[in-house]
């Protein structure tokens, strides 16, 4: 039996399977058929064949109210391509370690928490800030989590915030969506966030977000209060900005547009 192909060379069908999971990632993860029909255009012959492929490969799964969501299984491959985006990422934030003296980490917005996907400790300092690499976060009360959202539209933030909630960490965790958006929009002026003390105590951290990456992706240099004064935090700001350009850079060459 002959494959349609798509109008790009590829595998038509393929292509469409690929689109129904990403629309299912844009409804926040669960549609009904008829949603998903209205939403791609498809004939629902056609989406009916292809969510029940997806869900026989695990990749989709039937909830008990007949609606579908986002499978287990793709946990498993997100979260492989984003340690893979770590490891190519960690000598440029070994430079950066070198330049500010301070641990730098990278992360990415898998659905809806912040994923540490690559870090690299100062040497300099004997007290160090260490986030472990798989740790999941909640990204209002990160920096990078809020360097993230702010590259967001602020209908999609609202939608994260009202499926997660706004749990404090810390007495300084914003906890108000209208403050936080308005936060956001600051942060984005700025071109970094701060975290004060808002996921750790005594904890400052520096973001930016990775221009133009696939997924929402941040660089952040952390350390002690007492050593991220303002002035630092100043001087430094710049270099963590350089990385998160530089990174993107890598990204672009590494996946040219076709």
């Amino acid at each position: 039996m002959a494959t349609a192909k798509a109008g790009n060379g590829g595998v038509q069908s393929l292509q469409r399977a690929f689109e129904l999971l990403e629309r299912l990632a844009d409804t926040g993860g669960e549609a009904s058929l008829s949603e998903l029909a209205a939403s791609s255009g498809l004939p629902m012959p056609t989406i009916h064949r292809l969510i029940r492929t997806l869900v026989t490969l695990g990749y989709v799964r039937q909830n008990t109210n007949r609606r579908y969501a986002l499978g287990a299984r793709l946990i498993r491959l997100g979260e492989h391509a984003s340690l893979q985006f770590g490891t190519w990422a960690r000598p440029l934030l070994a430079e950066l370690v070198d330049e500010v003296g301070e641990t730098a980490n990278l992360a990415v917005l898998e659905r809806d928490e912040v994923v540490y996907v690559a870090q690299v400790a100062s040497r300099r300092h004997s007290m160090r800030m260490f986030t472990e690499v798989g740790r999941r976060l909640l990204p209002h009360g990160t920096g990078v989590g809020k360097a993230m959202l702010a590259t967001l539209p602020p209908d999609d933030v609202r939608a994260l915030l009202a499926r997660t909630g706004m749990p404090a960490y810390t007495e300084h965790t914003h906890t108000d969506v209208e403050t936080f958006l308005t936060h956001l929009e600051r942060i984005a002026e700025e071109g970094h966030a701060l975290d004060e003390s808002e996921q750790e105590l005594g904890v400052r951290c520096i973001a930016v977000a990775v221009p133009d990456a696939p997924v929402p992706a941040a660089v952040s240099v952390s350390g002690p209060e007492g050593r991220l004064t303002d002035e630092v935090v100043r001087a430094i700001t710049p270099a963590v900005q350089r990385t998160a350009k530089r990174l993107s850079e890598q990204l672009a060459a590494r996946h040219p547009a076709e």
